[in-house]
């Protein structure tokens, strides 16, 4: 079996054939990218109108900064602006590695699974079908104690492919880390590509997820291109897409121009047996705050890698597509998980960042590092400022947005120019989503660090 991504367009056409349900939601994506765009010509004039940018052009004047809370609010709008503008250059000059040529190595692909169903199927599937030797590929698959028919499926694949997937069935669930960690320990590879169980990838995805480490023993990991699985489940799917876009895509190709993109996705990630087998005890026995750590174990990954020297990098061409939530529960769960380790694993950057851990590249990850971690806090103070400008004067919240919206569509464009299709319209809708409904999840996260469950399964 041999399993092919469907292209978004033609698999929302089929659904709505078959459908009812689908063609009704086809009607209003239509609206959606109808709709959206005349609203923004709309709230351009309304911007314009209202001098809603007028706030930028006050950044350059010397009486913007006579206040603390005033010259705070700038000083990090110019800040952020800038590394915006580095970004942008940085990504739009980045390109892909090329496969080298030569003898492609042994490669040991990890599957991580719980109580994943049907799609721990297609994953192994996707995998075992990929275009690369099979006397070189490996693939083990671990079951960590799923209690639903996981491990059923697990079985029906190795069965169909017994020379090339081993299964390893734990009697009670142990965590991701721990199952990863056994098949680290049994995987005869020179390299490991970490796959999720419910992800499935391209026919040529392990070729192009291995290039960059060929192409350089400077590499030690290389973070795939993930996009979403579900993308034409329901408008927040979409959303998400777009979301994963802009997110993973913009953000960890300018980060891979200077070799530290600071997070190796667990849903596709490639590294190299010597930068991982020294710090393999040490990451599966993280601690925080007293507790052992069971989420967020690819970040914590990279940050070990990348404290020994190693560059990790991001590769377009290696494609996964990886299963959303597809309700506001499960979604806001899986940020909170995110937000949880991002913050614990931010510390952890910040632990060896100032040192010299590598010769080369080491202000860009700080200044991207600052303005990233900047945000919460300024947030946390100008958000309720905004709120109570917001009831003095109720005009003001047109102005916002308006502002708002035209923002929104800058930043959607690089989804426009990398996926040059219509869905950039959900990048704009995302954002007021993201403010109105989302924007609890990161303070949440940040009160209760100690909590460790993945919530999403």
């Amino acid at each position: 079996m041999r399993i092919i991504a469907m292209p978004a367009k033609a698999a929302t056409i089929q659904n709505s054939q078959v459908n009812p349900g689908r063609r009704r939601f086809l009607n209003l994506d239509l609206l959606v990218k109808i709709t959206v765009p005349l609203l923004l010509i709309f709230l351009l004039l309304i911007a314009l109108e209202m001098e809603s940018f007028g706030w930028y052009a006050r950044l350059f004047r010397r009486n913007t900064y006579t206040t603390f809370l005033g010259s705070v609010g700038a000083l990090y709008t110019l800040v952020f602006l800038a590394m915006q503008l580095v970004r942008t250059v940085l990504w739009w000059r980045y390109r892909p590695y090329p496969l080298p040529p030569g003898p492609l190595p042994k490669v040991t692909v990890l599957i991580p699974a719980y109580n994943e169903g049907a799609m721990v199927e297609k994953a192994l599937y996707s995998v075992a079908a990929a275009d690369y030797p099979k006397d070189l590929l490996e693939i083990i698959c671990i079951d960590d104690g799923s209690r639903d028919d996981t491990w059923n499926y697990i079985q029906r694949a190795r069965q169909r492919y017994p020379h090339l997937i081993q299964a390893i069935r734990f009697p009670k669930n142990r965590g991701k880390r721990e199952a990863l960690y056994t098949g680290f320990l049994q995987g005869q590879g020179e390299y490991f590509v970490t796959v999720d169980s419910d992800s499935v990838i391209e026919p040529d995805t392990l070729k192009q997820i291995l290039a960059p480490l060929l192409q350089s023993p400077k590499i030690g990991a290389v973070a795939g291109n993930v996009k979403v699985y579900n993308r034409t489940a329901n408008l927040l799917t979409r959303m998400v897409w777009v979301r994963f876009v802009l997110s993973f895509d913009f953000l960890r190709a300018s980060q891979s121009m200077y070799g530290f993109v600071f997070c190796t996705p667990g849903a596709l990630s490639a590294y190299r047996r010597e930068a991982i087998m020294p710090i393999l005890d040490e990451w599966r026995q993280q601690t925080f705050l007293g507790v052992r750590c069971t989420i967020g174990e690819d970040r914590a990954f990279t940050n070990l890698v990348l404290r020994q020297g190693y560059d990790t990098v991001y590769q377009r061409t290696a494609v996964v597509y990886t299963t959303v939530p597809e309700h506001y529960r499960g979604l806001s769960r899986m940020f909170l998980r995110w937000d949880r380790s991002n913050f614990r694993e931010s510390l952890v950057q910040l632990s060896y960042m100032f040192t010299r851990y590598r010769p080369r590249n080491r202000l860009l990850p700080i200044l991207d590092f600052v303005v990233r971690e900047l945000e919460f806090p300024v947030t946390a103070i100008f958000l309720p400022l905004m709120l109570a400008s917001f009831l003095c004067c109720p005009i003001l919240i047109v102005k916002f947005v308006s502002g708002m919206a035209l923002v929104s569509f800058f930043l959607s464009s690089y989804y426009l120019r990398q996926e040059r299709d219509a869905d950039f319209v959900y990048g704009v809708i995302y954002s007021f989503y993201a403010l109105l409904f989302l924007r609890w999840v990161r303070p949440y996260a940040f009160f209760t660090l100690r909590d460790g469950r993945w919530l999403t399964r």
